[in-house]
Formats: C-alpha cells, structure tokens, sequence
C-alpha cells in the first residue's frame, strides 16, 4: 500500500508543478478519437474539443471506466452528458482519477455553436478538486477554449486551449495551471474509415503527438487503434453497436509499465429511419 502513496504523493507533485488535470490518464486517446470529424462523433467528443458541441442533434451519454497498468489506485473514470440546445450543444463532464491516498476530480460544463458552415467554437468550464491523504483537498477552476474548422467535406482542422492565461491557486498561490495546447485534424476517407492525428504541447513538457483510426467493420462493428509518439504508447479497442447503446472494450501497452484496460458504454438516441433499419 505504501508503494501507492508514495506514487500518488509523485503525480500530485506534477499536478501541481504544472496543474493539468491528468486528462490522458481519467479519458485515455480511446475515446478521443471521433472528437475531430463530423460523422464519427460520440458524447465523449464534446469533453475533447468543446466546438464539437456545435454538431449535437440528439441526447446522448457515455461512462468509461479504466484501469492503468492494472492499478486500482490508478483508476479513471469519466462521464459525458450531451443535449441540444438553440443554436448549439451543451456539454456536462465529469472525470475522477486516483484512488484512496490520492485523487484529483473534474466537474465541467460546456457549450459549443456553428459561427458558419465551416467554423465550430466552443467554451468549458471546470471546477477542480486535488485530495492527498494527510494533507487535505484543494480546489481550484479552470477554463477550456476550442475551435474546430471544417476544411472538407472529409477533412477538418481542431484547435484546443486549456487555461489561456497561467493562473495560481491554493492557500500561498504557489500551485498553477500550465496552458495546454492541442491542434488535431481529422480525415473522414469514408463513411467507414477516419484517421486523425494531433500534436499536444504542455507547458513545461515535450510535445506529443498521437495517431489513430476507427473503421467500421460491419453495421454494428467497428475498431479503434492509435499510438502515442513520444511514450511508445499503443490502444486498441473494439465497439458494438446495437439500437442506441454501444459498448466498447479497449486496452492500452505501455512496453515498460503493461496494460490498461477500459470499458466505455455509450448511448446516443438515433434519428427514425436509422432505428427501422
């Protein structure tokens, strides 16, 4: 147990060196992947780009659960919550990553709207919370900005800032948010295939770039895969389908530290004619 402690009192330390909630780790790239299209989009896309709201027609939901490196007090969980709304979408997120020693939380509420048939924004906000055994909670706000340009019809360009501006927090104001900095693109090659890739630059850490892809294997199959450039970090995942639920299996490898299995369930209201298919 002592060994879980001592490693929470490690990621509590990045956190508040460069205060991002670990995002990556309470989401994993799984369920990032349709956040950079049109036609492939899921609840959880509006918790990665906030523009991606602007394109919400139905009700939707979604749970992940995962494990990383098969560690219980390294578990993650997050749950999105999508509604249209006049002239947009309103997104309603919540993560929580840890365990009993250590845990960081995230409740946010975002809201996304079309400028013009080729531009998305969207907007977040988020109210943080930072508990370590023996020292007590912190919290603390945040703030999420997003755009996303349509280019194509197939091709569409992402943008994503998280806390524009450095901002202190805590009793002495020596903890801070670090500016994060995402550009995603995303290419639908057809209705069954889309690949994306982005380039993520922390403030104070390397940059990062991902890859992945969805395809549809069959009406009610698909499979997602993708890797992590700068960890050599590897997902795959496959999801069915069936009326408005969906379920997904997934893992990533880490070569050093193992696997990290997750569980998404997704449900997302279909429009009539799919539903008599």
């Amino acid at each position: 147990m002592k060994k879980y402690f001592f490693l929470a009192a490690f990621l509590l330390d990045r956190c508040l060196a460069v205060a991002q909630l670990p995002a990556a780790a309470s989401a994993n790239r799984y369920v990032s992947v349709g956040a950079y299209s049109k036609n492939f989009t899921d609840p959880f896309s509006g918790a990665v780009n906030q523009a991606a709201l602007a394109q919400v027609k139905r009700v939707g939901a979604g749970v992940y659960g995962g494990r990383m490196f098969m560690l219980k007090e390294l578990s993650s969980y997050l749950a999105c919550l999508v509604l249209p709304v006049k002239k947009g979408g309103l997104g309603l997120t919540a993560r929580y990553f840890g365990g009993t020693y250590y845990n960081n939380s995230q409740v946010g509420i975002g809201y996304g709207r079309s400028l013009h048939p080729a531009l998305d924004i969207g907007v977040q906000f988020n109210y943080n919370r930072v508990l370590l055994a023996g020292y007590g909670a912190k919290a603390s706000m945040s703030v999420e900005a997003a755009l996303m340009i349509h280019v194509s019809t197939p091709l569409h360009i992402a943008l994503h800032l998280y806390q524009p501006a450095t901002s202190r927090y805590g009793v002495y104001k020596t903890e801070k948010f670090s500016s994060v900095f995402t550009t995603g693109i995303g290419y639908e090659a057809s209705d069954k295939l889309l690949i994306t890739a982005d380039i993520v630059k922390e403030q104070e850490a390397p940059v990062a770039i991902s890859a992945a892809m969805q395809y549809i294997l069959a009406k009610q199959f698909f499979t997602r895969l993708g890797i992590t450039g700068n960890t050599g970090n590897y997902f795959l995942g496959l999801g069915l389908q069936w009326s408005n639920c969906r379920l997904d299996i997934n893992s990533s490898w880490h070569s050093r530290l193992g696997f990290s299995p997750g569980i998404m369930i997704v449900f997302s209201k279909q429009p009539s004619s799919q539903q008599e298919e």
